[in-house]
């Protein structure tokens, strides 16, 4: 049924607003700007401006608060700053005392918040943020068996370690293409060079762009082209290239000077060259990888991450080192280039120390942590490590070892999920920043505001616990039973009255 309605059209002055316009304290951002530590961190942001001189930069409650905004609601940064006007809970928590219609600052001043705010200082702020946490929703420690009991240690809880790539937004590269957007470039440089130098230089060099186009498109637009076809079309591009800049450094003698170039332009003729020398040299070898391969000009510090994944066995782009604690998650290292992240395990145990104050009783690998040092420093410490001992299996295992494997898979299953929810959720399967500090950032921010969801679904938890056990529907407690399901998948029982 349909209701015509009755009432005159009125203005947005007329509008009333709740609570005779006061924020309501159970909003989730308000809950959540009570939680961020903004002013300890304070000064270590105040640091990036070392001088009293010029405009008065935004406070770092801003700065930070518009990132997690921007990666919680999975928007862009033009669209970030208009719902920030529109929303006076956003406003709070970036920190404005009072509403405003205008825009709290441009959308260009993201990418210098991301410049200003390291990943290190974003990782102390989530370190400090999953204190606060815990203290707010503490977790019951699990229940000892009476062999245990007996045989007790200072280790307390559970570490689980993995690694991961975040890849950055770039086409699928290949040496054709790169190449060939190469020569692109090198032509566009040429036409600016020779502009001022016009009448002076009785012919403007040769580039044969037509032709290396097509060239281009009779391999570029084969669908499965052989290895011999594709070794020749690579050749031709290199000598267009070589040409290329061996006209560059003639119109140079000439004088033309590469003032003229923007610093974008000039970064990136300095790419194409270590390109063309990179490519070359693959060329001539016969190889097919090289040390510090470029493989985007716009960005040139990505690099190819072999991980040997279904479907995806080279990412590009950032590979990254992480721990789970308790369903909270902690980014450790984070490299352009692929490193092997065994030699991280001691360093997330030590972090695991400082930041509990005890070891954890197991630490829940993959393979390739569990090496025979890894395995002592382990030992030496009475932390169990996960996984099947070393050497040729056992024929015969008992039931409680293949019990307790079993358990340790599962275990290791929640970074998984975490990875996931990154990747499927949040930005961390296509990092849309540019420049390599900025990528970085927003790789960081991700983590924080993935344990920001996670406490406030917790909390949203323990208030299911607490009053939906009360309320029956048909002769089923739906809430209670919503409630202990979350509980039971999370594996978590928390200290609620």
């Amino acid at each position: 049924m349909y209701r015509k309605a009755e009432l005159a059209p009125f203005s947005p002055s007329d509008f009333e607003l709740p609570s005779c316009g006061r924020l309501s304290p159970d909003n989730r951002w308000v809950k959540m700007a009570e939680l961020i530590p903004w002013l300890e961190f304070e000064s270590e942001y105040a640091e990036n401006f070392p001088t009293d001189m010029g405009a008065p930069a935004k406070s770092f409650r801003m700065a930070l608060g518009a990132l997690i905004i921007k990666e919680k609601l999975g928007i862009s940064d033009r669209e970030t700053v208009e719902q920030i006007r529109e929303n006076p809970y956003l406003q709070y928590f970036i920190g404005q005392s009072t509403y405003s219609n205008e825009l709290p600052f441009d959308p260009s001043l993201l990418v210098h918040f991301r410049q200003r705010i390291s990943p290190n200082l974003i990782n102390k702020v989530n370190e400090r943020l999953v204190e606060k946490m815990r203290e707010i929703t503490p977790v019951k420690p699990e229940k000892k068996k009476d062999s245990d009991a007996q045989n007790e240690s200072p280790n307390r809880g559970k570490l689980i370690v993995d690694a991961t790539c975040a890849p950055a937004d770039i086409s699928y590269p290949t040496d054709l293409g790169l190449l060939n957007r190469a020569r692109v470039h090198t032509e566009k440089i040429i036409d600016i060079l020779y502009k001022p130098l016009k009448g002076q230089i009785p012919k403007k060099p040769r580039t044969y762009r037509n032709l290396a186009r097509k060239d281009y498109l009779l391999i570029a637009k084969q669908r499965r082209p052989s290895r011999n076809k594709k070794r020749q079309a690579i050749k031709k591009p290199l000598q267009y290239i070589k040409r290329n800049l061996a006209h560059l450094e003639q119109l140079i003698e000439s004088g033309a000077t590469l003032e003229r170039l923007s610093k974008k332009q000039y970064k990136t003729l300095l790419v194409l060259t270590e390109v063309a020398r990179q490519q070359q040299w693959l060329f001539d070898n016969n190889k097919q990888s090289i040390e510090d391969r470029i493989v985007s000009l716009s960005q040139p510090h990505i690099r190819p991450i072999v991980r040997g994944k279904a479907g995806k066995s080279v990412e590009f782009g950032a590979k990254l080192s992480a721990s789970c604690v308790e369903g909270y998650v902690f980014l450790y290292r984070m490299s352009w280039d692929n490193f092997n992240e065994s030699g991280d395990l001691k360093a997330s145990l030590e972090a695991y120390h400082r930041f509990t104050g005890y070891y954890p009783e197991s630490v829940h690998a993959d393979r390739i942590d569990r090496t025979r040092e890894n395995r002592a420093w382990c030992k030496e410490r009475g932390i169990r490590i996960s996984g099947t001992p070393l050497g040729r299996p056992p024929v015969n295992l008992s039931k409680e070892k293949k019990k307790q494997a079993k358990e340790d898979e599962g275990i290791r299953n929640a970074i998984e999920g975490k990875f996931g929810q990154g990747k499927r959720r949040f930005s961390l399967d296509r990092i849309m920043a540019k420049l390599d500090k900025t990528s970085q950032t927003a790789i960081a921010i991700t983590f924080l505001v993935m344990n920001l969801s996670t406490w406030w679904r917790r909390v949203f938890c323990v208030f299911l616990c607490r009053f939906g056990k009360t309320i029956p529907v048909f002769g089923l407690n739906i809430i209670g039973a919503y409630s202990s399901h979350k509980m039971r998948q999370e594996k978590l029982i928390f200290n609620s009255p």
